[in-house]
């Protein structure tokens, strides 16, 4: 069994990204600067938010943090994203979710010009990958991608289970393992609420991508032997042996499900840290203009 590091190679990529911003900083050339919108104060928010802002420093980048209390109107949000949609210094940015009940989620992200949107929710840009066209990737999904790639799994006619079918996770990493490229030409199957026997697919997959957001939900007898394990979960889950109280718990039974795995990410040190640094790499895409012209 192999231990999918993704905290090792998320370091490695953001090394890469700082590199690249030395370069074109050297040449005279615009310093990459996201921005990230704040509303609240829910607990896995500011974490993500605190380590998002970490990463730009990792990578050369400048970063602006703006914070709402969870009582903004839609209005005043919406204004703001007006705003930094025609501010030519700001490349990319990000609206945090999940936002407040009395904020509609989806209006909010079709707020967010296209060319800006490094997190990749916009429709535009999730049409484009469903297409295979240039886009912003899903920063989660994008970063399973690149595990698989730097830990060079096969996934050429694979049979892949994805656990899960939201919008974030769930849809595009199953349209990205479908795609005609490496890592991809997979087939796809999609698991969600309504599907029936579960744990018998997933014996027959090659590759597991659990994205359900349920604690151990994936256990030994539902993986065969030598499969690939991608668990997305990241619940906060009491404990009594850490200073705050909780830890973070995957989809995946880890201690009896590894033994039997190729490969498999451990939670945390797996996938999330690959999500924050391909919203990185979807930043310096953005400041470069590679994917959208001005």
């Amino acid at each position: 069994m192999t231990l999918i590091d993704g905290k090792a190679i998320a370091a490695q990529i953001k090394q890469e990204i700082a590199e690249e911003v030395n370069e074109i900083v050297a040449r005279g050339g615009k310093r990459p600067h996201l921005a990230a919108i704040l509303v609240g104060h829910d607990g896995g928010s500011e974490t993500y938010v605190a380590h998002k802002v970490k990463a730009c420093e990792q990578c050369g980048f400048k970063s602006t943090l703006i914070r709402f209390e969870d009582d903004v109107t839609e209005e005043r949000l919406l204004e703001t994203i007006a705003e930094l949609n025609a501010n030519d210094d700001i490349d990319g940015f990000i609206v945090q979710l999940p936002l407040p009940k009395h904020i509609h989620e989806q209006k909010v992200i079709e707020a967010i010009d296209y060319r800006k949107d490094v997190d990749g929710f916009h429709p535009i840009n999730v049409g484009r990958m469903s297409i295979g066209l240039p886009c912003y990737l899903s920063a989660t999904p994008a970063g399973i991608i690149e595990l698989l790639r730097r830990y060079e799994i096969p996934t050429k006619g694979a049979e892949c289970v994805v656990l899960g079918r939201s919008n974030i996770v769930g849809k595009p990493v199953a349209t990205l393992m479908m795609q005609k490229a490496y890592p991809g030409n997979a087939t796809v199957t999609v698991c969600h609420s309504a599907s029936k026997d579960i744990a018998e697919t997933c014996r027959r997959a090659d590759i597991i991508i659990a994205a359900l957001g349920q604690p151990g939900f994936v256990t030994a007898d539902m993986v065969k032997p030598g499969a690939v394990i991608i668990d997305v979960g990241t619940t906060r889950v009491p404990s009594t042996v850490t200073k705050s109280g909780w830890k973070l718990k995957g989809d995946v039974d880890f201690d009896n499900v590894a033994p039997k795995c190729s490969y498999i990410t451990p939670v945390p040190g797996g996938v999330g840290p690959m999500t924050i640094c391909s919203l990185m790499r979807n930043t310096l895409l953005a400041a470069k203009h590679a994917i959208y012209t001005v």
